[in-house]
């Protein structure tokens, strides 16, 4: 992810999120969290779909990921998971987290294809609705 992607990736965060990222954010995330790492999916200079993740150690944790409606059901976020896992591995992480709210079916699904499982809860988590978090961890991620 660069910052000429922004605008795309902040069309995806409104339509996306009832509490979404700012501008500020992202940007602090791409030019000063050396920590992070963003990638974004394309159709030509379209911004489609994009996901981010901190790397602290041996440890990758998932921070966002969003695909444009139109575009979902498609396999793109798949793609971008793929890829971070990918990301995480050449960067020495071994393992990888992430929270999802439960009623987000269709993310959990994904998750659980791509061998995360749950092992815990934070309750409360989303500050809009309080709703609680599922915490999934995927070990051994050089194994696959």
């Amino acid at each position: 992810m660069k910052l000429e992607h922004l605008p795309g990736v902040l069309v995806i965060e409104e339509l996306s999120f009832s509490t979404p990222w700012s501008h500020h954010a992202f940007s602090y995330e791409i030019l000063h969290n050396n920590f992070s790492c963003y990638l974004v999916a394309l159709i030509g200079q379209r911004v489609i779909g994009y996901a981010g993740m901190w790397l602290v150690l041996d440890e990758a944790h998932v921070t966002n990921i969003a695909v444009h409606p139109d575009f979902r059901n498609k396999k793109v976020g798949r793609g971008l998971m793929l890829n971070l896992l990918a990301h995480a591995v050449a960067k020495g992480a071994t393992r990888m987290t992430l929270e999802v709210r439960p009623s987000n079916t269709r993310a959990l699904s994904l998750y659980k294809g791509l061998g995360f499982k749950r092992k815990g809860i934070r309750k409360k988590y989303y500050t809009d609705n309080d709703e609680d978090a599922i915490i999934m961890w995927k070990e051994d991620l050089v194994q696959g």
